[in-house]
């Protein structure tokens, strides 16, 4: 859901159809807010309802009804909020019949009511619910089949109202996102997740202030380690390696690049190819290390790249090699 299409968004509904006969789910427990895997937004769902598995929210299969959990910046309200007016909506679609203020435990939110034809021609009662938390834009919408009375209106929002913000999401629960996992960590930390693509960890000093390379860019870091996940990898070796260049000066953060080795290498029985650079931190100009791994393994390949301060490498080195053997596509 990006600008405030919420016609898109809520139409992925119309697939319950088709998924509901599918789809695993796990029980929700009506005790407290339930989190989709990886969201900082939660709910109390209405009963009957369990977590979905293949999207961010919940549903009621036997139903066809459910809630979806859309997360965007702060900044994105005003313009979301523009799309929630009704001349906005009937252009997308949706025949909005009420709208209200509702109290929500975060604050208020702007609630919209009314009905849409989803994808698969089924005629749908959706509830839109739009709110701001401290650090980002909400947006809810509920539905079930028009007519089959399945959630009452005050049902709806008594969930609604429950919808409550986790400042922090375990890493455990954000490593499950990931198409790869990483057998061994190396005592590194997770500094921060892209879900089904990118992991970044991140390997901290312990008393930074004693620490006499200046801080690299966010943070200052004996050293990181990035691994992101792509598809349709080259197969040639001319091909591997001017993916390996270009990929390399796709790194950000770093500048004054000084080529140390470009080569194919093997990696757990895969093709592969390093590269090894000395640089500097671009915005503290730093010199650091530079290492990249492109793994090269059937329809599918891994860019780790570690970047280390240069006075501590050759202890880093070690370490990023062990994580880089660890790596392996689920």
């Amino acid at each position: 859901m990006t600008n405030g299409r919420i016609g898109s968004a809520a139409a992925a509904f119309g697939l319950f159809a088709v998924l509901t006969c599918t789809m695993p789910m796990t029980p929700a427990r009506a005790d407290g807010p339930q989190f989709p895997t990886g969201a900082h937004i939660g709910l109390v769902p209405p009963a009957g309802m369990a977590l979905a598995q293949t999207y961010p929210g919940f549903i009621d299969a036997a139903k066809n009804a459910g809630i979806l959990i859309g997360m965007l910046p702060l900044a994105a309200y005003p313009n979301i909020e523009k799309t929630l007016a009704d001349d906005a909506l009937k252009k997308q679609g949706f025949a909005p019949e009420k709208r209200e203020t509702l109290q929500l435990g975060i604050g208020k939110g702007l609630l919209v009511i009314g009905t849409e034809v989803g994808p698969d021609k089924t005629k749908y009662r959706k509830w839109l619910l739009i709110a701001k938390t401290p650090d980002l834009t909400a947006l809810i919408t509920v539905q079930e089949p028009a007519g089959s009375n399945a959630y009452s209106d005050s049902v709806v929002r008594a969930s609604l109202a429950t919808l409550t913000e986790r400042e922090i999401v375990p890493d455990a629960e954000l490593l499950t996102l990931l198409p790869f996992t990483v057998g061994d960590f190396a005592g590194f930390k997770v500094a921060n997740v892209i879900p089904g693509r990118a992991l970044m960890l991140i390997d901290a000093p312990k008393d930074p202030h004693l620490v006499v390379t200046p801080g690299l860019p966010e943070y200052e870091f004996d050293a990181r380690f990035i691994i992101a996940a792509a598809s349709n990898p080259p197969t040639s070796n001319d091909e591997r390696a001017n993916l390996a260049r270009f990929a390399f000066n796709s790194i950000a953060g770093i500048k004054d690049i000084h080529f140390t080795m470009s080569e194919p290498v093997r990696m757990n029985n895969q093709q592969g190819f390093e590269t090894v650079a000395q640089a500097k931190d671009a915005n503290s100009s730093a010199d650091v290390m530079v290492i990249q791994w492109l793994r090269f393994e059937g329809s599918q390949f891994l860019q780790m790249v570690g970047i280390s301060r240069a006075d501590v490498w050759s202890a880093e080195l070690p370490r990023l090699r062990t994580m880089r053997d660890g790596v392996a596509f689920k």
